[in-house]
């Protein structure tokens, strides 16, 4: 982005120098006119594409597909998760991962051993993609009836 700025800034002074130099070149002032209208259509490309190109940053990306896949396996990997409920990942900055996900664990699991399996499963994921800085797992208990209906 920085350097497509400074190659707009120095775009725009080109223009500027043609525009002003054939005006004084030619005693026609349509050129100044040309070069103002030159510059203004650079400043407007040039915020178009800063636009598209940080609405992600803005709006929020998730992480790569094949980050989610290894997120979503490594999970799995553990025999204490009975199944991923939810899982959401957000790019935090170029290279931090927020994961979020909702894992259901059997009733009779202890408090303990949930708490292992957390921490196990988080251990995993960071193994698998480095840039997942911050993780946040929420145990569920599994419900035969509602894991059948949906």
């Amino acid at each position: 982005m920085v350097l497509l700025e400074d190659f707009a800034a120095l775009l725009g002074l080109i223009f500027a120098l043609f525009g002003v130099g054939l005006t004084l070149l030619t005693d026609n002032g349509y050129w100044d006119v040309a070069g103002t209208v030159a510059i203004g259509l650079l400043l407007v490309t040039v915020a178009i594409v800063l636009a598209v190109e940080t609405k992600s940053l803005l709006l929020g990306e998730a992480a790569a597909p094949r980050e989610r896949e290894l997120i979503a396996a490594r999970i799995r990997a553990n025999d204490h998760v009975l199944d991923i409920l939810s899982l959401r990942t957000l790019h935090l900055g170029p290279e931090q991962v927020l994961v979020a996900c909702k894992i259901s664990v059997r009733p009779t699991d202890s408090a303990q051993l949930v708490t292992d399996t957390i921490n196990a499963v988080e251990d995993s994921i960071r193994q698998a993609v480095p840039s997942a800085t911050h993780i946040f797992i929420e145990p569920d208990i599994f419900r035969a009836a509602v894991a059948s209906s949906g």
